[in-house]
């Protein structure tokens, strides 16, 4: 699956699936909310905005679906 900004996408939490977007690629290291990340080439993070909460995350986009 391809991912794009803005894209609608969904992901897995401890509540159930969560809907959104993408709001920023990823690709080198990073801090995102007091947490270290490591984007690969291969499997890059997806700073991701909840369209229930407004909440901002990062995700690996393998996590992610198209929605």
């Amino acid at each position: 699956m391809s991912i794009s900004k803005g894209s609608k996408v969904s992901w897995n939490t401890s509540q159930g699936k969560t809907h959104g977007k993408a709001v920023e690629k990823k690709t080198k290291d990073f801090t995102f909310d007091g947490q270290d990340f490591k984007p690969t080439d291969d499997d890059p993070y997806w700073i991701v905005e909840s369209e229930k909460t407004g909440a901002k995350a990062a995700h690996k986009e393998s996590t992610l679906e198209g929605s």
